[in-house]
C-alpha cells in the first residue's frame, strides 16, 4: 500500500513553471519527486548541450527549499561562479533546451535573462563580498528582504572570501551565508551542547529577547555594565563548553551541518537562519554528482564540467581521431620538460583537470602544487620558488589569471624572475560567454615591463617555445587555445627570441598579412590553394615585437593585422601604433575580436560575427 502511495506522487511539469510559487503546493513527497525530475532534466539537457554537470545536480534539493523559504522575486540570491544555476533556471521559468548556445539561456546566473537573476560572476569567491554590498544598499534605504549568498567549500577559502568574511563579521548588515560543502573538511561543531547553543541562538524568540533586553539595560550606565559582565559570562560558558568555527570566531552565526538532499531540514534550518540578527553560515553538507552514478564516484573532477555525452555509457559524443586538444598537447610537453629540468615547479590553481596536468601531478608529487581556487596566491608563490633556484611553470586559464595582475607586474616582472606561464583557453571560448573569454590578457600583460608573451601556431612552435621559456627571458607567457590540433610528427625548429616567421614571401611586395596562432595557418593553406599574392608573417611573440620584421614591410601597400585571439588593444593596436611612429603611408586593415565583452555562443558562430574566419579574411585579402 504504502509502495502504491509513492508510485503515485503527483509530477510536475517542468514545461510549465513560470516561477517558484508552485512549489508551496507541493508535499514533501511531491518535492522530491520534483527534485528527481529535475535531475534527469539536467542530465538530459548537459548530454546534448555540455556544461556543468556535478555541482549542478548537487544542488537541487538545496535549491528547492531555499525557493520555499525565501522569496526571490524580492530577496535576493546570490551564487558563487554561478555554475550551480540549472535548477534555479528550471523553478524560475526558464527552459534548458539551448543550454550554452547562441539563443539559449546562459550557463550562469544572467540579470538579462530573468529578474530572478539579481548578480553576474563566473569567477569564484565574490558572492560574499557581493551581498554585503546589497545588504548594506538595503539597509541604507530602508528596505526589507533577506540576502542570501550559496558558495561552494573550495571557494569560501579564498582570499577574497576570506576579506569579506572578515568584513562582515563586524558588520550590523545581515547576510545568509549557504555553505555548500561537497567534499573538503570544514571544522564544525559537535556534541548536543552545541547542537543546543545552535538550536538557542538561531531561535526567534530567544534573539528578540536578546534584543529588548540590551534596549532596556543600556538606558543607565549601570545598566550598561550589568549587561556587559553579563554578556562576558555567557560567552565563557559558550566557549567553554561549544567547540568554535571558524565562523563563530569571525563573529558570524553558525547553523550546521545539515543534510543537502533533506528539504524538510533544510526549510527548518533556512527558517532559523531567518530568525537570527547577526550574519549566518548555514553548513550544507551535498553529494556533487547526486542523481548519475558516473558523476557520484567520480574523484578527479572529470563530471564537473561536461563536453557532450551519452547518458547510458558516460562517453563523450563528439571524439577527433587523429586530434589532440592544445591544452593536453601542452601537458604531454610539461611532462618532458618535467623530466629534463630538475629544478621546474609545476603550479595550478585549480585547472589542474581542466588542463590535463594529472599524469604529470602524479608523476612528480614532490615538484607539483595545485594552490586551489588562489591565482595572486600561485604567481606570489612562485616568485618566492624563483628566488629559491627553481624554475615555476603555471599553468592557468586567460580569464582566471586576471585576477593575479598586481602579482604578475609586482612579484613576478618587477623582479624579472625566470618563470613559464601557460595560459590556457587563450581566445574565444565559446559557450561559458563573457565571463570566461580569454581576449584580454595581451593587452594587460603589455602594460608590464619584463614580460615575454607568444603564442604557437603549431605543435613545432608549441615545443620550441617551451623550451625557449628556459633562457633566462623572465617572465615568460605562452598562450594556447581551447581548440584542437591534428597529432603530426614533431620537427625542431628555430624560434630565435623575439623574432617573426616569415611563412610566405610575396613577389609583388605589396601586401603582407601579420597573423597569430592557429588559425592563421589555417588562412595560410587558403591563400596558397587561391593563389593569393602575399607575405604571411607569423608573429610567434607578441611583446617583445619583431620591429625589424615590421620595418621591412614600411615600403608595401597594404598591411592586414589578423589576430583571432585577442582584443583590438593587443598586438594589433600595438603594431598599429609602432606604422603610425614610423608614418607608413600604406593602407592598414586590422582584424581582431573588439573590446567587449563578448556573449556566449559556438567559437566558429564568435569568429564569424567578427568576421574573422579564415575564409573570411581570405575573402578581403581577395578585394
Amino acid at each position: 500500500m504504502k509502495k502504491e502511495s509513492v508510485n503515485k506522487v503527483k509530477s510536475v511539469n517542468l514545461n510549465e513553471i513560470k516561477d517558484p510559487k508552485f512549489l508551496m503546493d507541493l508535499s514533501h513527497k511531491e518535492l522530491d519527486k520534483l527534485a528527481d525530475d529535475i535531475r534527469d532534466e539536467i542530465i538530459r539537457a548537459t548530454s546534448i548541450y555540455g556544461g556543468h554537470l556535478s555541482s549542478n545536480l548537487g544542488v537541487v534539493d538545496l535549491t528547492i527549499a531555499l525557493n520555499r523559504i525565501f522569496d526571490f522575486s524580492t530577496d535576493k540570491l546570490i551564487l558563487d561562479v554561478g555554475h550551480q544555476c540549472y535548477a534555479y533556471k528550471i523553478l524560475t521559468g526558464r527552459s534548458l533546451e539551448g543550454l550554452r548556445t547562441k539563443n539559449g539561456v546562459s550557463g550562469f546566473q544572467k540579470c538579462e535573462e530573468s529578474p530572478y537573476d539579481c548578480f553576474e560572476a563566473g569567477h569564484s569567491s565574490t558572492s560574499i563580498s557581493a551581498a554585503t554590498g546589497f545588504a548594506i544598499a538595503r539597509d541604507l534605504n530602508g528596505d526589507k528582504y533577506d540576502v542570501v549568498a550559496m558558495i561552494g567549500d573550495g571557494s569560501i577559502v579564498s582570499g577574497l572570501s576570506m576579506e569579506a568574511l572578515n568584513n562582515l563579521g563586524t558588520s550590523s548588515h545581515k547576510v545568509i551565508i549557504v555553505l555548500n560543502d561537497n567534499g573538503m573538511s570544514i571544522s564544525k561543531p559537535i556534541g548536543g551542547v552545541s547542537k543546543m547553543f545552535a538550536r538557542i541562538s538561531t531561535a526567534g524568540g530567544y534573539n528578540r529577547m536578546k534584543v529588548h533586553f540590551r534596549a532596556f539595560m543600556s538606558k543607565t550606565r549601570f545598566g550598561r555594565r550589568i549587561y556587559n559582565f553579563l554578556r562576558g559570562i555567557k560567552n565563557f560558558i559558550r566557549r567553554l563548553l561549544v567547540p568554535q568555527t571558524i565562523f563563530n570566531n569571525m563573529g558570524l552565526a553558525y547553523i550546521g551541518p545539515v543534510d543537502g538532499h533533506n528539504i524538510r531540514g533544510l526549510e527548518r534550518a533556512f527558517k532559523r537562519a531567518k530568525n537570527t540578527n547577526k550574519s549566518v553560515v548555514v553548513h550544507v553538507s551535498t553529494m556533487k554528482g547526486k542523481g548519475y552514478s558516473p558523476a557520484e564516484e567520480d574523484e578527479s573532477g572529470y563530471w564537473h564540467g561536461v563536453t557532450p555525452f551519452e547518458i547510458e555509457s558516460g562517453d563523450p559524443k563528439n571524439t577527433h581521431e587523429g586530434y589532440n586538444s592544445w591544452s593536453h598537447i601542452f601537458s604531454d610537453i610539461t611532462m618532458e620538460m618535467m623530466e629534463k629540468h630538475n629544478n621546474a615547479y609545476l603550479i595550478s590553481p585549480a585547472t589542474l583537470k581542466g588542463a590535463g596536468l594529472d599524469q604529470v601531478f602524479t608523476k612528480y608529487p614532490e615538484r607539483t602544487l595545485d594552490v586551489g581556487i588562489a591565482e595572486e596566491h600561485a604567481f606570489t608563490l612562485a616568485s618566492g620558488l624563483c628566488k629559491g633556484g627553481y624554475h615555476p611553470i603555471i599553468s592557468i586559464y586567460s580569464t582566471f589569471m586576471q585576477r593575479a595582475y598586481d602579482e604578475i607586474s609586482h612579484d613576478l616582472s618587477r623582479m624579472d624572475s625566470q618563470a613559464t606561464i601557460l595560459v590556457d583557453r587563450a581566445g574565444l571560448v565559446g559557450a561559458d560567454g563573457e565571463t570566461h573569454q580569454g581576449i584580454y590578457d595581451v593587452a594587460f600583460l603589455k602594460s608590464i615591463p619584463n614580460v615575454t608573451v607568444t603564442m604557437p601556431s603549431s605543435i613545432d612552435e608549441a615545443h620550441a617555445l617551451y623550451n625557449e621559456s628556459f633562457n633566462n627571458h623572465g617572465p615568460f607567457f605562452i598562450r594556447l587555445p581551447r581548440s584542437i590540433v591534428k597529432n603530426e610528427p614533431i620537427n625542431k625548429i628555430d624560434v630565435s627570441y623575439g623574432k617573426w616567421i616569415t611563412i610566405k614571401d610575396s613577389s609583388k611586395k605589396e601586401t603582407a598579412v601579420i597573423g597569430v596562432g592557429p588559425l592563421f595557418r589555417e588562412l595560410e593553406k587558403l591563400v596558397n590553394e587561391s593563389g593569393v599574392d602575399c607575405t604571411l608573417i607569423n608573429a610567434i611573440y607578441l611583446i617583445p615585437m619583431d620591429l625589424e620584421c615590421i620595418d621591412s614591410l614600411l615600403n608595401y601597400k597594404r598591411i592586414f593585422i589578423y589576430d583571432a585571439y585577442s582584443t583590438s588593444k593587443g598586438l594589433i593596436e600595438s603594431i598599429m601604433a609602432y606604422l603610425s611612429q614610423k608614418h607608413f603611408n600604406g593602407l592598414i586593415k586590422a582584424f581582431g575580436v573588439p573590446n567587449k565583452f563578448i556573449k556566449q555562443a559556438s567559437i566558429n558562430e564568435q569568429l564569424e560575427e567578427f568576421g574573422l574566419l579564415p575564409s573570411q579574411i581570405l575573402d578581403e585579402l581577395k578585394k
